[in-house]
């Protein structure tokens, strides 16, 4: 069975985190979700983030998430593919040198990898957007056009796949994103 890395922390956007961990364990993966400074059974505090007409997003608490593994155990050639949720976690974790690292082995071994809204952020900071076309939440597209990316403008609803990397606006996009990545991971959808 395959086993993914979830990279996650405080006030990441909890249906983010929630529903592409509940949609992945679903289909079967191991799915170790984890987060920098914390071990197995701790909890991250979530963000709901919604769109209801203001200039950008809302925020209001969201749920207790529990970690299922120790971030400090982890070892990344174990895993067959990378997640990263999107929220307010990305603008601290791209900050970790070890989350960085984590991140470049994956595009290093081209391994797939999957980024919504602002996880794009940590591959920004980690110098793999230079050449690829990708989509996040629209104030970081700046960003990536900044490190060298195409950012591409899509409805909230899509997902872009460029190689091994698939990206989405935000939350909406789950269906195509996580349809996406499990592509990317040899899946077979058949309807």
């Amino acid at each position: 069975m395959k086993k993914i890395l979830f990279l996650t922390g405080d006030f990441a956007e909890d249906y983010e985190t929630m529903v592409p961990f509940q949609m992945l364990v679903m289909l079967g993966y191991t799915v170790h979700v984890v987060c920098p400074d914390k071990k197995k059974g701790d909890k991250i505090k979530t963000a709901i983030h919604d769109f209801e007409g203001d200039q950008t997003y809302t925020e209001k608490p969201g749920h207790l998430f529990e970690l299922n593994y120790s971030f400090d155990e982890v070892i990344a050639s174990d895993y067959d593919g990378l997640i990263i949720a999107g929220g307010r976690a990305p603008e601290y974790l791209r900050l970790n040198k070890r989350v960085l690292e984590i991140t470049k082995y994956f595009f290093d071994q081209y391994k797939p990898v999957a980024a919504i809204c602002h996880a794009i952020q940590i591959l920004t900071v980690a110098n793999l957007v230079e050449d690829r076309t990708l989509t996040a939440y629209p104030s970081i597209g700046p960003e990536i056009e900044l490190a060298g990316g195409k950012y591409k403008e899509v409805k909230p609803t899509e997902a872009v796949v460029d190689g091994n990397l698939v990206t989405s606006p935000a939350w909406p996009g789950h269906p195509a994103f996580i349809r996406e990545f499990v592509k990317l991971l040899g899946a077979k959808i058949q309807l």
